[in-house]
């Protein structure tokens, strides 16, 4: 969830400031399976101790960020929660 737009007042609270923030998207290069399974594990763990982690997942949810880890979900985890809501 590394932050993107201002004007989003949870964004300064985000446990992803910081150097950990590039756990949070895909390499320039290519990223083998296992390393990106890593990296997402890793990116998650921060999420798991954000504060702000709910507002985080709405944002990305309600603007459809279609990459990397936002509230503690990929891309995928998300779009299932989008046709969730839609059904």
């Amino acid at each position: 969830m590394a932050i993107r737009m201002l004007g989003e007042a949870w964004q300064g609270r985000a446990a992803c400031k910081g150097p950990q923030a590039a756990a949070f998207f895909p390499p320039t290069h290519a990223e083998r399976k296992e390393e990106k399974l890593g990296r997402e594990q890793r990116a998650k763990g921060i999420c798991q101790t954000c504060v702000v982690k709910q507002d985080c997942l709405e944002y990305a949810i309600r603007i459809r960020e279609p990459h990397g880890i936002w509230g503690g979900l990929n891309e995928t985890e998300r779009k299932q929660i989008l046709e969730c809501r839609a059904s």
